[in-house]
């Protein structure tokens, strides 16, 4: 009898347990009921809990759901937010209105020290339940949403490409660049309720973000070269040339073998739930893209530095993926020591015919050993000679370092990203997992000779950290930016056409003790503009080859651009707004939200669409005068 009593209580135990564990997943879209569209970026939590997603590029979100959840929260800028029950079913498709009350009337609070907010009441609210400097209640999202941006963040200056005279100087030369990560950290700054400070906002990143629809290289090349010339939107009467380049596009049963380190930061800066947690469900998605051929060894650092995973083979994935939930976070950053342990791991371990990479994983705030930003350039300088690459991830906020990675990247050969959410992750780490990781052509650089008959003068928009001298192009020993397999990099130039009279092509009293050179305008139609030069290195080659493009006088109008032509001027004419250029002339948010539309094209994984909403959102918070404050980009000792 005795037994029976002990099997019977253990038995109500275990259904107690069950009862208490059990879970189920929720799933579903949401979209505006205004117009039916899908809304990206949505918060989708679990009312009184801190279980919680974002929708996906279409709206889309998939939740892990207590069984004893009764309802669940929607929240997004410039919408109501919604408390929905779950009942039985399991698919909840939302649709959510907009807000009655404008940004403006809503309260909006600067990013500051949270010592300033001791007194401060949390019912006080900005942007649908967002709370600038403090976790919000369950009143409003019913979970302790994460906490914005505080002042602690660093960023590069920016100075901005201006219009050069083509007279004096007819060459433009700079270093291709297939980042993205200002777009989705300028992302996260919007989504919060504020608008990013300038120097966050890179325009080249923006709209390198998004995939454009160009043909790739023939004959075998790594690249091909589209040119499209029209007339600038915010001002007709400019040119506006779009350069496009795309790489050729490797399946991935054909890359090479990758021998990587995961270099990961598992300091105390690293504990929120949107770093090291995030951090470890991104590299599994990687790791499950692994190949038996490939290898991954694994290296954290704190106080100090260690291996925590040998170099293991890519089959052996729950091997990595228990190494990686292993982690935990605690002590300082020395991160100085942990890249110089990576690339000896990296070394060890080294494929002659393989992709060779690091992979960093870090909020950048090294604060033990060498750790500014000189610093860290003068090592990865030295390290990168052996052939390694070295790839960042940005994860966080508030102590959050951009200007230390985007140096790591750019000195380092790899690409830099930064991880706001789940589905970025699987976006740079899953759908572009070829072009994040394989190099098909490295040292890539443009150099433009514009014709002074036709260009008056020229400005280069963004890459601003990537221009070169014009000694450089023909200098195989400096370095350059990569382009991986798939990748598509565009930039554009703003033109001003000879005869057109514009106060930004400055002129200059002429010369005393040298002629000046004068140019006449040819008028022929069929004139040359422009030729662009491209040179680029073979992956495992040390000598560049050489391709050229002309582009002639020929706009066409911008209503017949191509539809990526038409978005991508949307996105750099949003960036140009955002940084507050001062050559921004008649750009305005409803005319790049209205050119944005015209160029949504099929947009298959919803990247545009989330895109115009968040160019709305900008519109309305840039009548707020909700701008984040940042640190000096000074690094604290």
């Amino acid at each position: 009898m005795k037994k029976l009593m002990i099997i019977l209580t253990l038995f109500v135990a275990l259904v107690g347990f069950k009862t208490a564990t059990a879970t189920r997943i929720i799933s579903g879209i949401v979209i505006s009921a205004d117009d039916g569209t899908a809304l990206p970026g949505v918060s989708v939590s679990v009312y009184g809990t801190k279980i919680g997603t974002q929708t996906d590029g279409n709206g889309k979100y998939k939740l892990n759901v207590p069984d004893n959840a009764k309802s669940l929260t929607f929240a997004f800028i410039g919408y109501e937010t919604q408390k929905v029950a779950i009942g039985s079913s399991c698919v909840i498709k939302v649709k959510m209105e907009a807000s009655s009350k404008s940004l403006n009337e809503e309260v909006v609070m600067g990013y500051s020290s949270p010592k300033q907010y001791n007194n401060v009441s949390a019912s006080v609210v900005s942007l649908n339940g967002r709370v600038a400097g403090l976790q919000t209640t369950d009143k409003y999202f019913g979970y302790n949403a994460p906490a914005p941006i505080a002042d602690n963040e660093s960023y590069k200056g920016i100075a901005e490409n201006k219009f050069t005279n083509s007279v004096n100087e007819p060459l433009s030369t700079f270093s291709v660049d297939v980042d993205a990560a200002s777009y989705s950290n300028i992302r996260r700054f919007i989504n919060s309720g504020q608008m990013p400070p300038e120097d966050a906002v890179r325009v080249e990143e923006m709209i390198n973000y998004f995939k454009y629809d160009l043909a790739g290289p023939k004959d075998n090349e790594p690249v091909a070269i589209h040119t499209e010339l029209s007339s600038a939107p915010w001002n007709p009467k400019h040119r506006l040339l779009r350069i496009g380049l795309k790489a050729k596009t490797i399946a991935t049963d054909n890359l090479p073998p990758s021998n990587l380190v995961f270099l990961i930061d598992v300091s105390g800066s690293m504990s929120d739930a949107n770093k090291l947690p995030l951090v470890q469900s991104s590299l599994k998605m990687l790791v499950d893209q692994l190949r038996p051929q490939d290898k991954v060894a694994m290296v954290v650092y704190a106080g100090a530095a260690g291996v925590v995973l040998p170099s293991t083979g890519g089959d052996k994935k729950e091997t990595i993926k228990n190494a990686i939930d292993n982690l935990q976070a605690g002590g300082s950053t020395a991160g100085g020591a942990g890249i110089k342990l990576a690339y000896k791991i990296a070394a060890e371990n080294l494929m002659k015919k393989g992709n060779n990479r690091i992979i960093l994983a870090t909020d950048g705030d090294f604060n033990v050993g060498a750790s500014s930003d000189e610093d860290m350039e003068k090592l990865i300088e030295k390290e990168r000679e052996s052939g390694i690459s070295l790839s960042v991830l940005g994860f966080g906020m508030g102590n959050y370092k951009d200007s230390k990675m985007e140096t790591l990247a750019d000195k380092g050969n790899g690409n830099y990203a930064y991880i706001d959410n789940a589905t970025e992750a699987h976006k740079t780490l899953v759908s572009e997992f070829g072009g994040t990781l394989f190099t098909v052509a490295k040292d890539v650089k443009l150099q433009v000779e514009f014709n002074p008959g036709k260009v008056q003068a020229y400005r280069l928009l963004g890459y601003e950290n990537r221009v070169l001298d014009k000694e450089d192009f023909n200098d195989d020993k400096k370095d350059a930016g990569d382009m991986g397999s798939g990748h598509t990099v565009t930039a554009f130039y703003e033109i001003i056409p000879v005869g057109v009279k514009d106060s930004f092509a400055a002129s200059v009293d002429p010369l005393k003790y040298q002629k000046t050179n004068t140019v006449k305008a040819d008028l022929n139609p069929s004139a040359e503009m422009m030729t662009i030069k491209f040179r680029y290195k073979e992956p495992a080659s040390s000598a560049s080859k050489l391709s050229q493009a002309v582009v002639y006088d020929k706009p066409v109008e911008f209503k017949q651009t191509s539809t990526d032509f038409k978005f991508a001027s949307a996105v750099a004419e949003v960036g140009m707004l955002l940084h507050n250029s001062k050559f921004k002339q008649k750009a305005s948010f409803d005319h790049a939200i209205a050119t944005a539309r015209e160029g949504k094209g099929t947009d298959n994984e919803g990247y545009r669409a989330e895109f115009i909403r968040l160019a709305e959102s900008a519109k309305s918070l840039s009548k707020s005068g909700a701008i984040a404050k940042v640190g000096d980009g000074e690094e604290e000792e």
